[in-house]
């Protein structure tokens, strides 16, 4: 059956790539991925598979039901949306559209599961169950697409699910697994500090904002210090749980001059954890910490935390059972383990609530010269990756839909 699916990935291959390359050139931001929708919907009709449109806004939400679909029921996710990225690549699929790029690999998401899906459907008579196909919108932002597909059902009757992702660390050809806590909360934090404005030569008629905003950047960060995260993570001696926090600032707004202190000082961060609990409890210390520290200046704090992802954790029998398929598929030496990171998923919102698997599949190729990271303006994939993400996740799925 392995040389099966192999056969059958090598047989649509040049569709999927075709319909990569044509994401790719027509990009759309989270919740306006309209047109991408439509292709979905077209190859999907064209296939013969049973799917609904307009699901929490563009999400499509396919099924392919196989023998006794009363059964299992697994459910695959790929993202669509892009990124307010100008692309920088020389390629005949470049993005036609000005200031949006598909810098983070859902194109090829969603060209690999419509792949997943041609196949299963023409294998649903070896299989048993329902397999539950999800095109979600918005994951780039918060509070994230898979939250909205949730409220909406999409989860209703499904015992598991697997997700992968594109990932330039690692070479096209591996793959790669984290158990348990994989990925960090994210949380968006806005501080405003205010006061009276003046001459910097006029300390007694004013307040010094930007030096009570400066000292609450310090009180936080000595709080939370990242150089010690990036100390554990460049030995690799420890798993980075062991400090769960990231608590980082990258917006300093001080609309002031050489001699004009402001009223009005903003600082914008990011807050990361593995833990829920300590997650609730770190918010209230930075409320906390931020109010007193502006009223030793005179100042005033107001502090809005914008609750983003919570902790993706990887369900460590599923993970363990994916990553023997793997083996199975690819070759031990291909399968890597993964170290946690302190980015985050939107499939977090999909492993708070049953049992799921996110995984991440190896893309670059440094003598093609495919080695920029996500996010950035020349990033690409080695499209032949897209074989192994496809047979990889259709084989997947055909064994838990045969045990």
């Amino acid at each position: 059956m392995i040389n099966r699916v192999r056969q059958l990935v090598n047989d649509i291959f040049p569709e999927i790539v075709a319909i990569r390359r044509m994401l790719h050139r027509n990009p759309e931001l989270s919740f306006y991925e309209y047109q991408t929708s439509d292709l979905i919907h077209e190859k999907l009709t064209e296939w013969g598979i049973e799917h609904q449109t307009g699901v929490a806004g563009t999400g499509v939400v396919a099924s392919i039901k196989a023998c006794e679909p009363d059964g299992f029921c697994l459910a695959l996710r790929a993202d669509m949306d892009a990124l307010p990225v100008e692309e920088q690549n020389d390629c005949e699929y470049k993005s036609q559209n000005k200031g949006i790029m598909h810098a983070c690999g859902h194109d090829a998401h969603t060209a690999m599961l419509l792949g997943v899906a041609k196949i299963l459907n023409e294998l649903k008579y070896n299989i048993k169950g329902t397999v539950k196909l999800i095109f979600q919108p918005g994951e780039e932002k918060l509070p994230g697409g898979a939250k909205s597909l949730i409220l909406a059902g999409v989860l209703d009757g499904v015992d598991a699910i697997i997700g992968q992702h594109v990932y330039p660390d690692l070479s096209c050809g591996s793959v790669g697994f984290c158990a348990g806590p994989y990925m960090a909360s994210c949380d968006e934090i806005d501080i405003k500090v205010s006061g009276i404005g003046g001459h910097a030569a006029k300390p007694w008629e004013r307040i010094n904002t930007v030096l009570a905003a400066a000292k609450i950047l310090l009180v936080l960060s000595e709080l939370y210090p990242e150089k010690e995260i990036s100390l554990l993570k460049l030995s690799q001696e420890k798993k980075i749980q062991e400090l769960p926090t990231l608590l980082a600032f990258g917006g300093f707004s001080a609309n002031g001059t050489y001699n004009v202190i402001p009223d009005k000082v903003t600082l914008k961060g990011t807050l990361r954890t593995f833990d829920e609990i300590r997650r609730v409890e770190i918010k209230q210390s930075i409320f906390d910490l931020v109010t007193k520290t502006a009223e030793e200046f005179g100042a005033k704090a107001d502090v809005v935390i914008k609750d983003g992802y919570p902790p993706l954790v990887n369900d460590g029998r599923l993970g363990s059972e994916m990553k023997n398929f793997a083996v199975e598929y690819l070759g031990e030496d291909k399968v890597k383990n993964l170290p946690q990171l302190l980015t985050s998923e939107d499939f977090a919102w999909y492993s708070q609530s049953i049992p799921s698997c996110f995984y991440r599949l190896g893309t670059a190729n440094a003598e093609k010269g495919i080695i920029s990271k996500q996010h950035t303006a020349t990033f690409d994939i080695d499209e032949e990756s897209m074989k192994i993400g496809v047979g990889l996740m259709t084989w997947m799925a055909f064994n838990i839909l045969t045990v």
